[in-house]
């Protein structure tokens, strides 16, 4: 298989930056309208079109090229660096609005939008992207869209580029749907919590301290500055922070960064059991997780132990409803909210009748979603192994009928 090396700009069709923030101020935004984007929508290689924010269709006339339409590839130049999507031909709207942190580009007929972000997205393809970034203050790339115009790529016919796109869609298709999946059981198992305990009443529960019920642990960083204790070998222990709640999904099972055994051993880290109920309770207060295999944690997080599993998925429904404002001393409760308070939060008891009956109920719908998880982590790993072979022509697919 033949590559050319191509400049971006002669790739391209249009490029354009968001607007200046004087033109999209607080005050624009509105219940809904022409959707705004932001960094969460540009989470993986295709629109992430979970939550928006929205602008009148007066003022997304207004902002004329920092609308962005089906086809385009949009990418951030700003903060969260490197992120890259593109926007589907089945997306649920015609237009979009892009952010100040964001540049929008057109393809043109000489490449597919799809495969642009693919290749943005290998290792090769994120250093180029990056090669110009500034961590000074808030991460940036410099002069964005002139620089983006001189990136080299290595660009195959376009026959071939839709074979690498065919074969990388079916993954990512398959993952999305898994995750629609999972997104749909998680709602009915919050709905089926919600009518078994919050919309009832029953006399015979309890309410009692968190850490009477549960044995609560918290995590540990070792001496940041002391490198050694820090891998980012699988092989290594598990090492939970906030971020990864954040993006893991009901259960926890790899994390960005690992510690040495050396450091767990040296440290007194604690490690959690699996199928261990994960809280984080500073800066981010609220995110839930459950442990899929043992791991340990930073110190920002709360480990719920116990020795009666049953209560795991009521624990989790429990902790995923709880007003966390109620805990706070004061206005800020990112600052408010330490390892006490959640060791003394309140934690309502309900009948063992009740525990059995909602696992009964529940459990299957948990492991479904953690089989899912799994396939989703399996599906990721063998596309991101892929990718840069596919985008190299290591793996030659042109003879392959996709």
């Amino acid at each position: 298989m033949v590559f050319e090396e191509i400049l971006a700009e002669n790739l391209l069709e249009e490029i354009s930056m968001g607007p200046f923030g004087s033109n999209i101020k607080k005050e624009c935004f509105t219940d809904s309208g022409v959707a705004v984007l932001n960094g969460s929508n540009l989470v993986g290689f295709s629109l992430n079109e979970d939550t928006f924010g929205y602008v009148t269709e007066e003022k997304a006339d207004s902002l004329g090229k920092a609308n962005a339409s089906r086809g385009d590839v949009v990418i951030t130049h700003r903060g969260t660096l490197g992120q890259a999507v593109f926007i589907p031909q089945n997306s649920t709207r015609d237009r979009y609005v892009i952010s100040q942190s964001q540049f929008r580009v057109k393809c043109n007929e000489r490449i597919l939008p799809e495969y642009m972000v693919y290749y943005l997205h290998t290792p090769q393809g994120r250093h180029k992207l990056l090669a110009n970034a500034s961590q000074v203050g808030v991460p940036a790339l410099a002069r964005a869209t002139s620089t983006f115009k001189k990136i080299v790529f290595e660009v195959p016919d376009i026959k071939y580029q839709e074979k690498v796109v065919s074969f990388l869609e079916l993954i990512r298709e398959k993952i999305e749907k898994n995750s629609v999946i999972n997104n749909n059981l998680l709602e009915q198992v919050l709905a089926i919590y919600r009518n078994s305990f919050v919309n009832t009443i029953n006399a015979e529960r309890k309410t009692c301290r968190a850490d009477e019920y549960f044995d609560i642990s918290i995590g540990k960083t070792p001496p940041r500055k002391e490198t050694q204790w820090f891998s980012t070998n699988p092989e290594d222990v598990n090492w939970v922070s906030i971020s990864d709640m954040g993006t893991c999904g009901l259960y926890i099972s790899s994390t960005s960064e690992q510690l040495t055994k050396e450091a767990v051993e040296r440290h007194n880290v604690k490690v959690v059991p699996d199928n261990t109920v994960l809280l984080s309770f500073k800066l981010t207060v609220g995110r839930i997780a459950i442990t899929n295999g043992e791991m340990t944690t930073n110190e920002a997080i709360a480990h719920f132990k116990t020795e009666k599993k049953v209560i795991n998925e009521y624990l989790y429904c429990y902790l995923k409803c709880f007003n966390y404002q109620s805990m706070g001393s004061t206005s800020s409760i990112a600052t408010a909210v330490n390892s006490k308070i959640i060791k003394g939060m309140p934690f309502v008891v309900p009948t063992d009748d009740e525990v059995e009956e909602f696992h009964e109920i529940v459990a299957p719908m948990f492991a479904q979603i953690k089989a899912n998880q799994i396939e989703i982590e399996s599906l990721a790993t063998l596309r991101d192994t892929l990718l840069p072979k596919l985008m190299s022509g290591e793996i030659d697919v042109s003879s392959i009928e996709v």
